[in-house]
């Protein structure tokens, strides 16, 4: 039966935040979880010559090859690490169950507009610029592709303002450690990956709600920009990108090492 997700809400977010704030003390790094975008029946947004869920799966390998190299105390895991279908609620799943210290979520973007490039990198909270709600609302309807969404999401509806408010009303308790993270991200994209980045930006991810550590979701590029669609099929672009990408991790990393 369909359930009301305002009906819902209040009392499961204050159940599950006062879950998730207690799992989790930043006196370390030493597991992470990738979750390259989409995959299998959802292929995510496209171009002319793609389709994103390859390219996130390409950025994804390629960052965890990386941290496995020049950080082999860190352990990676994958979302998935081939193109199958992962439910949204069975990532965050994954990050919670392993107990990951942090999570990276990589993706690529789409939007009428195709002169729009660009990098950016995304936490989990309320901003209503039409921009950013509009990718929030194209990744958490992937729930639609789901068996029995409306039950295991509670009737959450991701084309529902008041669905979407509500995932933002608790506090969450990584919000601090994801803005560092993203704004090393967005830093690094800028600086030395040779890309333009957008910016940190925040919207209300389903996939970063649910998870019980610091989170980001980054958005790698646009698809629908016919240079960037070729710089995102680029493997030697894609190293950048999962470069970019590795150096915040590793400074992150660091300043958590070195602040305990």
């Amino acid at each position: 039966m369909k359930r009301n997700f305002s009906i819902f809400s209040l009392s499961a977010i204050i159940v599950l935040s006062s879950f998730t704030t207690l799992e989790k003390t930043f006196n370390k790094v030493d597991k992470i979880v990738i979750d390259a975008g989409h995959g299998g029946k959802d292929p995510g947004t496209h171009g002319e010559l793609s389709n994103e869920k390859d390219i996130a799966l390409n950025i994804a390998l390629k960052l965890g090859k990386t941290i496995n190299t020049y950080l082999p105390d860190v352990e990676v895991i994958y979302t998935r690490d081939s193109d199958h279908f992962v439910e949204l609620e069975g990532r965050a799943y994954i990050a919670n169950k392993n107990g990951a210290d942090l999570f990276i979520s990589i993706h690529c973007n789409a939007v009428s507009n195709d002169k729009i490039y660009g990098t950016e990198t995304y936490v989990m909270g309320l901003d209503k610029v039409e921009g950013n709600m509009r990718v929030a609302e194209k990744e958490n309807s992937v729930i639609f592709l789901e068996d029995n969404y409306e039950e295991k999401y509670e009737g959450f509806n991701p084309k529902d303002p008041e669905s979407v408010i509500l995932l933002t009303l608790s506090q969450h308790a990584y919000h601090e450690k994801s803005i560092e993270l993203a704004a090393n991200i967005e830093k690094q994209f800028k600086e030395r990956a040779g890309r333009r980045s957008r910016g940190v930006k925040m919207a209300p991810f389903w996939v970063l709600w649910r998870t019980s550590m610091p989170s980001v979701l980054v958005e790698t590029g646009y698809l629908t920009n016919s240079k960037e669609e070729m710089d995102l099929n680029d493997p030697l672009k894609q190293e950048y990108i999962a470069s970019g990408i590795f150096r915040a991790f590793r400074d992150y990393k660091k300043a958590i090492d070195q602040s305990n």
